[in-house]
C-alpha cells in the first residue's frame, strides 16, 4: 500500500462547515419554538440578579424536547448578566444518570467550589454529613446565589431515594451568606408521586412542561443547524423534511432528528456523494436502529436471550400476540436443546416485564374471564434487525438453539 492510509480521507472535501452544529451538546444562539419555556425560566431566575432566592423548578418533557438545552441557554445568559452587574451567581449541572448517589452529587458540587488550601473531598470514604457540611461551608464562603441543576433527577430518586432532595430543599435554612435553588429535569411526569410529601412540596414550587416538537418545529431547528454547519447546496430537497417527520414519529425527539441528519451527511461523504439524498436518510435510520438495539441484545443475560429468541422464533412462524404459555413452551424446548435448566413460569413473567421495560418487546395484560389474566407478547425490535443473528453472535448457546427444530403454533 503506497502512502499513508489517511491521506485519501484528509484530502476529501467535507460537506460540513461546522460539524459540532449537529451535536447534542451544541448550544445555538437561538432556540426556536421555546419562547414560553425560556420566558418562564427567566422570570423566575431574575431574582438571582436581585440577591433573592429563585423558586425551585421542575422541568418535564419527553426526551429531545429541549429541556436541557433551554436550561443551559438561560443559565449562560444569567451568568453573563451576573458578571456584568457584579452579582455572584454560580451554576452547577449534574447528570443524575452518571452521578447517581447522594454522596457523589454533593461531592461533585463541593469540589467545584474548592479553593487553594481546602482538603480534597474523596470520591468515597467520608460520611455524607461531613461532605454536606463542607458544601454548606463553601457555599457560604462564596456567597451569592447558587443554582443546582439535577438533570434526569428521577434516576437519582429511583436509585438513592429522596434523602438528598430533602437536604438540598432544606439547605437555605442553614446558609448564612448565600442562597440556593434547585432546577430538576425529568422525562417522568409522575416521579414526584414517589417523594415524601415534605420534599415534594418544597421541590416543585414551579412546574414547567415542555411539549414534544411537531414535525414542522423540528424542521425549523434542523434548517437553522444546516445554515450554520453545512455547505450550501449539499442537501437534496426533502431530506430535512424526512428527518423531521421520522423524528416526530418518535415523540418529537429533536436529538434523534439531529442524529439522523448528521449520519445521513456522513453516509453521503463515505460514498463520495456531493449531495445528501433521502436514500442516505434511510441508511442512517437503519444504522441508528441497529446501533441502539444490538448493544442491548448482546448484553442481555442468557435466559432473557432465550426468552427473546423464543418470541422471535414464534413470530417467524407467523404468530402474533403470543401468549406467555406459548413463549414458555418454546423457551423450555430451547433450554432442553442447549442443556440449560429452565426457569419457572413466574420468573419468565418477570423477565418479560424487564424486556418490555427495555423496549425490546411489547407485553400487554389481557383478561381471559374465568381463565384469569395473561400476557400477549410481540417483539418491538425493528424489522431491519435480525435479532436471532444478533443474539447468536454474542451467545453460542443461542446459535446452538437456532439449529434445532421446534413444535410451534401456527398463525390462525
Amino acid at each position: 500500500m503506497d502512502g499513508n492510509i489517511f491521506e485519501k480521507i484528509l484530502g476529501q472535501e467535507s460537506l460540513f462547515l461546522e460539524r459540532r452544529a449537529f451535536d447534542h451538546a451544541f448550544e445555538p444562539s437561538r432556540l426556536p419554538h421555546r419562547k414560553h419555556e425560556i420566558d418562564s425560566l427567566v422570570r423566575n431566575l431574575v431574582d438571582a440578579l436581585n440577591g433573592h432566592i429563585p423558586s425551585n423548578m421542575l422541568l418535564y418533557g419527553v426526551p429531545g424536547s429541549g429541556k436541557t438545552v433551554v436550561t443551559r441557554f438561560v443559565l449562560s445568559q444569567l451568568l453573563d448578566k451576573g458578571k456584568e452587574m457584579g452579582e455572584s451567581v454560580r451554576c452547577y449541572e449534574i447528570n443524575c444518570r452518571n452521578v447517581d448517589t447522594k454522596y457523589r452529587v454533593v461531592q461533585n458540587i463541593a469540589s467545584q467550589l474548592s479553593q487553594r488550601g481546602d482538603a480534597p473531598i474523596p470520591f468515597t470514604g467520608w460520611p455524607t454529613d461531613r461532605v454536606l457540611d463542607a458544601l454548606i461551608s463553601r457555599m457560604d464562603r462564596e456567597g451569592g446565589v447558587h443554582i443546582i441543576v439535577l438533570d434526569e433527577i428521577d434516576n437519582l430518586v429511583s436509585r438513592s431515594g429522596d434523602g438528598l432532595l430533602y437536604n438540598l430543599t432544606n439547605i437555605n435554612t442553614v446558609l448564612n451568606n448565600s442562597r440556593c435553588c434547585i432546577i430538576g429535569i425529568s422525562n417522568d411526569l409522575h416521579f414526584t408521586q414517589h417523594l415524601d410529601p415534605r420534599v415534594s412540596s418544597r421541590l416543585s414550587q414551579e412546574d414547567l412542561v415542555f411539549h414534544p416538537y411537531s414535525a414542522l418545529e423540528i424542521q425549523d431547528i434542523l434548517e437553522e443547524r444546516v445554515d450554520f454547519g453545512l455547505r450550501e447546496g449539499s442537501l437534496d430537497g426533502g431530506v430535512v423534511q424526512l428527518c423531521a417527520a421520522l423524528a416526530a414519529q418518535e415523540h418529537g425527539d429533536a436529538r434523534r432528528a439531529l442524529d439522523l441528519l448528521r449520519i445521513s451527511i456522513q453516509k453521503a461523504e463515505q460514498s463520495e456523494h456531493a449531495l445528501v439524498g433521502t436514500a442516505h436518510v434511510k441508511m442512517a435510520q437503519s444504522q441508528l436502529e441497529y446501533d441502539q438495539v444490538t448493544p442491548v441484545l448482546r448484553t442481555l443475560p442468557l435466559h432473557q436471550k432465550l426468552v427473546l429468541f423464543s418470541i422471535r422464533l414464534n413470530e417467524g412462524n407467523g404468530l402474533r400476540n403470543i401468549s406467555t404459555g406459548e413463549v414458555y413452551r418454546t423457551y423450555s424446548e430451547a433450554c432442553m436443546k442447549v442443556g440449560v435448566e429452565p426457569l419457572t413460569p413466574r420468573r419468565i413473567s418477570s423477565l418479560l416485564n424487564e424486556l418490555d421495560t427495555l423496549g425490546l418487546i411489547m407485553a400487554r395484560n389481557v383478561s381471559k374471564g374465568r381463565g384469569g389474566r395473561s400476557k400477549q407478547v410481540n417483539s418491538a425490535i425493528p424489522k431491519a434487525i435480525d435479532a436471532i443473528d444478533a443474539l447468536s453472535e454474542s451467545e453460542p448457546l443461542i446459535a446452538q438453539a437456532a439449529e434445532g427444530k421446534y413444535v410451534l403454533q401456527s398463525h390462525l
